[in-house]
């Protein structure tokens, strides 16, 4: 029996990297896993490497219509969500005279817009006592060169949205550690499997 037997969770930007770990480490604990993408081709590919108990669905988490569409299908064919893993997310770089509009807007429409409202938007599904988890970056937060000042400010918001709880819903911000995009998904499936998420425990976070 897994710890996440009968659980419904949806992993946005689970077609690569740490989100298809993730995805993987909650099918082999026992639950049933939408994952988005925006990219079809990955998105298929991550499907296949899941094996099972597995929706894809294409969409980019900063257009409020394609979520609106992700959550209605997931009403539609589950009913309910248990974890929702806010994943997607990009990373962009430049010095302080380099940054353009379209530089700040790309960032703060996937990291900060596109977190908000999958969290917002998938409030109605949410029994009391499902898991929220905002995946940060730990670079990010130490904002190791003046090209990450931008990339960075996200970072403010996902670890202070983490700290607000809604009824007896518990956001968890999480921050793993950088790795080459190569080995990403193997070595950072230990997120997936942090005792403090309350993914894989009836407990409260601590």
């Amino acid at each position: 029996m897994g710890k996440l037997d009968g659980k419904i969770a949806l992993v946005t930007g689970g077609n690569s990297g740490i989100g298809l770990a993730t995805a993987k480490k909650f099918v082999n604990e026992g639950a049933y896993v939408f994952i988005t993408g925006r990219r079809e081709p990955e998105l298929a590919r991550a499907v296949q490497e899941i094996v099972r108990n597995v929706t894809g669905i294409r969409g980019d988490v900063s257009n409020l219509g394609d979520l609106d569409r992700l959550f209605a299908q997931i009403k539609r064919e589950k009913g309910k969500l248990d974890i929702v893993f806010a994943n997607a997310g990009s990373a962009k770089f430049a010095p302080l005279d380099g940054i353009t509009e379209e530089h700040y807007d790309a960032l703060f429409d996937s990291n900060v817009k596109g977190v908000l409202f999958t969290v917002r938007k998938a409030l109605p599904l949410l029994p009391d006592g499902a898991s929220i988890i905002l995946n940060a970056s730990i670079v990010a937060s130490r904002a190791v060169a003046p090209e990450w000042s931008v990339y960075s400010a996200p970072t403010v918001f996902h670890s202070a949205g983490s700290a607000h709880r809604t009824r007896s819903r518990r956001p968890w911000c999480s921050s793993p550690p950088t790795t080459a995009a190569t080995s990403r998904e193997r070595n950072c499936s230990w997120m997936a499997a942090s005792p403090r998420c309350r993914a894989f425990s009836n407990d409260r976070c601590r």
